[in-house]
């Protein structure tokens, strides 16, 4: 049925900001011969950004424009009919993103996305995973800074462990650039509704089988001095290790006992007091609807930062795993993780799912579970880097 499809890859949402470097990534990198379209709700300014794209690639002045509304549920089940992936940039998803989700979750679609959203991610699983198994889609979430990094970087460090001992790991993330209005705007959500993403946590953790004969934790760490590196390790209650866990509970590698931590590393202590004193503010805030409204108002989405600005941002995970009689310290890093490396991620990701060879899988799955190795050389290759730092033996 795929090979029957009209498109290669659809990106929806290629009129926002990060859809827009997407599709401008996808200009440069896409192979001869993808067959690939942009889609969202205004006939205009998708001609806009195709007009930009033929600056690029000439060729691209012909690229389908799909029109497509996430209230018009008719439009989106065209797009999925007609397509072998779909990746979207249309947030916040809890608000956003669910009717593109059945749209391809029913047409065995596969899907990509880079939410942080816990609420979402689990709706999802709850709502679509099963319809997903049975139409032979891939649902696979948070596929930039959320979480590639951390998953793929996770799975790079295990693979220099031996995998029939325990094993534990712990991220430490640091970053020097500005947050994506999609990220600002979506992180405020969560914040607004932790009484519903509590309650999707434990419906999900109710519904979802486990591993029979291993164990898999992703544990809060506790704010202190690193032992590993010279940073205050701040625990970080992201996305990133649940996503961790789910790679490691579909995975052998992992160990028969896996546990992973994750932190923010920062340099100096007035630095976290500060961060903690300004995050309690915020979530004080933005649980009442006026302060709320002002806040999502000081960034809009489809707002970024200058390439100029972009060209100075980094990021960089470091990552401590144990197991076996062995450490390594290895490191994932790269360039503005909130636009231009998101964008590159979401791109390789949707270019992996519909070009490269990947093991069978099917249902609500991570990056690493879908496209595991094939995404890590595709994203090595595109400039972000995966390297050991250190190896050794220890007691």
């Amino acid at each position: 049925m795929a090979a029957q499809r009209s498109y290669d890859v659809v990106l929806f949402g290629a009129t926002g900001f990060t859809g827009g470097l997407t599709a401008r990534y996808l200009a440069r990198h896409a192979p001869p011969g993808l067959r690939w379209a942009i889609a969202g709700r205004n006939p205009e300014k998708l001609a806009a950004v195709r007009d930009q794209l033929a600056t690029i690639e000439p060729a691209l002045a012909g690229l389908p424009l799909l029109t497509a509304d996430v209230t018009d549920p008719a439009s989106l089940r065209a797009v999925a009919d007609d397509a072998r992936v779909v990746a979207s940039t249309v947030g916040p998803y809890v608000h956003h993103g669910e009717p593109l989700v059945a749209a391809c979750a029913a047409a065995g679609t596969d899907y990509l996305d880079i939410t942080g959203e816990p609420e979402f991610v689990d709706r999802v699983y709850l709502r679509h995973h099963t319809e997903a198994v049975r139409t032979g889609a891939r649902l696979v979430h948070a596929c930039g800074f959320d979480s590639i990094p951390h998953d793929l970087g996770v799975w790079f460090t295990i693979k220099r462990l031996p995998a029939d001992s325990a094993i534990t790991v712990d991220g430490y993330v640091r970053a020097g650039g500005r947050f994506s209005a999609g990220t600002y705007h979506s992180a405020l959500t969560a914040f607004a509704r932790t009484g519903e993403a509590s309650r999707a946590a434990r419906e999900r953790r109710a519904a979802e089988p486990r591993p029979a004969d291993r164990r898999v934790r992703a544990v809060p760490g506790r704010l202190g001095r690193s032992r590993d590196l010279p940073v205050w390790a701040v625990p970080l209650p992201t996305i990133d290790p649940q996503v961790v866990r789910r790679s490691a509970a579909a995975r052998p590698e992992y160990g028969p006992d896996f546990r992973y931590r994750h932190f923010a590393a920062v340099r100096r202590l007035p630095t976290v007091l500060a961060a903690g004193a300004g995050l309690g503010a915020v979530l004080g805030l933005v649980k009442l609807p006026p302060t709320r409204r002002w806040l999502l108002g000081r960034l809009a989405s489809g707002q970024g930062p200058s390439a100029e600005q972009r060209a100075k941002s980094w990021f960089s995970v470091r990552f401590v795993g144990v197991g076996g009689g062995r450490r390594v310290v290895t490191e994932v890093a790269g360039g503005d993780p909130g636009y231009d490396e998101t964008a590159k991620m979401l791109a390789e990701s949707a270019l992996c799912l519909a070009c490269d060879d990947l093991p069978a899988t099917s249902g609500q799955v991570t990056p690493v579970t879908a496209m595991g190795d094939a995404l890590l050389h595709r994203l090595t290759a595109a400039g972000i880097t995966f390297r050991v730092l250190k190896e050794q033996s220890v007691a």
